[in-house]
């Protein structure tokens, strides 16, 4: 078996992070993968693109009932907006744990 590589262990944290969020997809598609390596290959921190994806989320859970429901996320790409936003305007830890409770809260833990 071969140890893994520093690139895949975050490769494979980006993914798990990925599929753990509600309204996400059950399994990963190849693309999902190339955009996890184009984080990587950016050197994007692990704490920024997790704070991106369940910010993303959280907005998502929160909008008002009374608006058309938005289709289920199809791509890892559909959070670079996001994680550029985060990169931007990092937020302090505390918020991080907040985002990771509500996002619990309001979407379940697959």
């Amino acid at each position: 078996m071969t140890p893994l590589s520093p690139d895949n262990d975050y490769l494979s944290a980006v993914l798990k992070l990925y599929l753990n969020l509600p309204e996400t997809p059950s399994r990963i598609h190849p693309n999902d993968r190339k955009s996890a390596k184009a984080l990587s290959d950016r050197s994007i921190p692990l704490v920024i693109i997790e704070s991106a994806f369940l910010l993303a989320s959280l907005r998502r859970l929160m909008r008002s009932p009374d608006v058309p429901p938005l289709g289920p996320i199809r791509s890892l790409a559909y959070f670079f907006p996001v994680i550029q936003e985060v990169l931007a305007n990092p937020f302090a830890s505390d918020y991080l744990e907040y985002l990771r409770r509500k996002v619990a809260l309001l979407g379940g833990r697959r």
